[in-house]
């Protein structure tokens, strides 16, 4: 089963957490899964034809909007990881600024790095088949979603 991680506006803990869970679930994996878009853990990375991209954050610049739209694409299911992801908090946590509490260091941030006016949760952007809640995401969700998967490309019964 060829799978994507990818990772947009959050803490990146469950990049994290997902590293720490290959320290050991790697050698049971690897003859399970290719690895084909995983930037934490190799450099020549493919976005084609993945089965499954899992995808951590939130979207907060029309660069990343066409991004995960180019992923969303190229994958057959696409799950949302972590509360940036499924709710769009806290990285959505801006989007409730007033004018007001907008001073011209926040400007000058969202202008140089180009960001949209409103952070997004992944649903607000693409069709999401599955999400594993948490911050960091939870570990027996996303288990049960890998696990969901495995079968039903029929890589395990």
């Amino acid at each position: 089963m060829a799978i994507g991680w990818f990772s947009f506006t959050c803490c990146e803990d469950s990049t994290i957490l997902f590293t720490e869970l290959l320290n050991e679930h790697f050698d049971e994996w690897k003859k399970l899964l290719e690895f084909r878009h995983v930037k934490v853990l190799k450099t020549k990375n493919e976005l084609r034809d993945l089965d499954v991209a899992f995808v951590e954050g939130a979207i907060s610049s029309e660069k990343q909007e066409e991004e995960v739209k180019k992923i969303r694409d190229n994958s057959k299911y696409l799950v949302a990881i972590g509360s940036c992801a499924c709710t769009g908090l806290p990285s959505a946590s801006r989007n409730e600024f007033t004018s007001e509490d907008i001073n011209e260091r926040i400007k000058r941030y969202m202008e140089d790095f180009d960001y949209s006016e409103k952070v997004r949760k992944l649903a607000e952007v693409i069709k999401v088949d599955d999400e594993v809640p948490g911050c960091p995401m939870g570990v027996d969700r996303f288990f049960e979603v890998l696990n969901k998967y495995l079968k039903l490309f029929k890589v395990v019964e």
